[in-house]
């Protein structure tokens, strides 16, 4: 299988350097400066599950596909899907797969448009990593892995063809026949997660110790769930049990990545995490706005402190 890797920073540089560690056929579309980084000082990977500088990595420009690949990982930030999407379109034939990991459900509705619902399939990444100042791959826990499967469920011999690929490739994968109900049920979890720490600039165990902490946290996972409900994904008990877990613990320094990047005033995902969250809500159908009269929720609420974030940002450039 052809393997194209779209960018190697912290996502993509981590799982494509493990596929080339495992002999795989991959090659990372990249622009040019990170593509004299990458033969300059190799592909450097740090992690809990053991460090790997790889040398003579393959890769492409733009401009330089030649030929449809197997299969396109996507990673990308939201922000940049359009840009992602032009870079890598020539390399997408009739029976190429593209698996994103993005957060969200916006992206997959616009990969689908422009390519096709029999080009993508759904995934899920799970992975704390950064790329350092050093331009490494730093890996922060201990989870890697990929989750993925046909969006119309049910496991399909293509999706077995990804599994003999990633298998044995230093991370966890695994086939899922309900892929698209796992992407909402991360989606809930971590519009919960952002937020919350987003509106509060702080970590969940800071705000379970302030007096309406617990209660925010809460309303924004029922608002979340709603949703999810009212689009016919539903969050089971046991997921909800796991979303818990991570979201009340006591003394928990989790935050959101988009606390971070917004105390590093870099561009944030606000609209794909929250804003598509709440258009598809019950409420949005209709209008921009809620009825008239009613108080906001929640999640519009963190959305507006959001908004104003990125309007005071692009003030101050």
């Amino acid at each position: 299988m052809r393997i194209l890797v779209v960018g190697a920073g912290a996502l993509g540089g981590y799982f494509g350097g493990r596929l080339i560690q495992a002999g795989r056929d991959v090659t990372f579309l990249v622009r040019a400066g990170r593509a004299e980084e990458l033969e300059r000082s190799g592909l450097v990977i740090k992690s809990p599950h053991g460090n790997v500088t790889l040398r003579d990595v393959p890769t492409v420009v733009a401009k330089g596909i030649r030929a449809p690949y197997d299969l396109v990982l996507l990673s990308c930030k939201a922000y940049n899907l359009d840009d992602a999407i032009e870079s890598f379109a020539p390399a997408v034939g009739p029976q190429t797969m593209v698996l994103p990991v993005l957060n969200g459900m916006r992206h997959i509705d616009v990969l689908k448009a422009k390519f096709g619902a029999a080009n993508v399939v759904g995934g899920i990444g799970l992975i704390s990593a950064t790329l350092n100042r050093n331009r490494e791959i730093e890996h922060l826990n201990e989870a890697h892995a990929i989750t993925y499967g046909e969006l119309a469920g049910g496991i399909s011999e293509r999706v077995r063809e990804i599994g003999r690929t990633f298998e044995g490739a230093g991370f966890d994968s695994q086939a899922a026949d309900n892929i698209v109900q796992q992407m909402w049920d991360k989606w809930i979890f971590l519009a919960t997660l952002a937020a919350s720490t987003c509106l509060n600039r702080a970590s969940i165990g800071d705000m379970m110790r302030a007096p309406d902490g617990r209660q925010l946290i809460e309303g924004l996972f029922d608002e979340c769930r709603a949703v999810a409900q009212h689009n016919g994904f539903p969050m089971s008990d046991g997921a909800q049990t796991r979303a818990r877990t991570m979201l009340f613990k006591e003394g928990s320094p989790l935050t959101a990545s988009m606390l971070r990047d917004i105390e590093n005033h870099s561009k944030i995902e606000a609209d794909h995490i929250l804003g598509d969250m709440i258009e598809r809500g019950a409420d949005a159908r209709h209008s921009d706005a809620p009825p008239a009269g009613l108080p906001l929720s929640l999640l519009r609420v963190a959305y507006t402190h959001l908004k104003a974030y990125e309007a005071r940002e692009a003030r101050g450039s």
